[in-house]
């Protein structure tokens, strides 16, 4: 899988789980299940279900203090979102879009990981927001 799409797939799973909780959380679920409608239409209404179980599994679980079931929650539709890209590489655009329109309403304590090799002579360059480079 490209690398830009595995990173993607895990933003895509991020911002999913982190939207189920706010009042947007129906608009995020339509335009992933919207994704699968497309790509795998028998799948649609699993997927719409899954997520809705997913929003009462984070609502349980902030209602008990259970600060883990979020990044376990978000690993497991990066995932899903992981291997949707790489059976329907169609789908990128679609979700990038998707995301764009959500990103407004993520909220602004979200949280990134970021982590990268280099090897040989190779570079790596990480940046949570801008990044400029200069001419020497």
């Amino acid at each position: 899988m490209d690398p830009e799409m595995a990173v993607l797939a895990g933003t895509a799973g991020t911002t999913l789980v982190t939207l189920l909780t706010t009042e947007v959380w129906q608009r995020a679920r339509d335009g992933i299940a919207s994704l699968w409608r497309r790509a795998e239409p028998e799948r649609a209404e699993a997927i719409s279900a899954e997520l809705d179980m997913t929003r009462r599994d984070l609502l349980a679980a902030q209602a008990g203090g259970d600060l883990e079931s979020r990044s376990e929650l978000g690993a497991e539709w990066q995932g899903r979102m992981r291997r949707l890209l790489a059976a329907h590489p169609e789908e990128t655009e679609a979700l990038r879009a998707l995301l764009n329109e959500l990103a407004p309403y993520a909220p602004a304590d979200s949280s990134v990981t970021q982590h990268a090799t280099a090897s040989g002579h190779a570079r790596v360059y990480q940046a949570g927001r801008d990044q400029n480079f200069g001419h020497r």
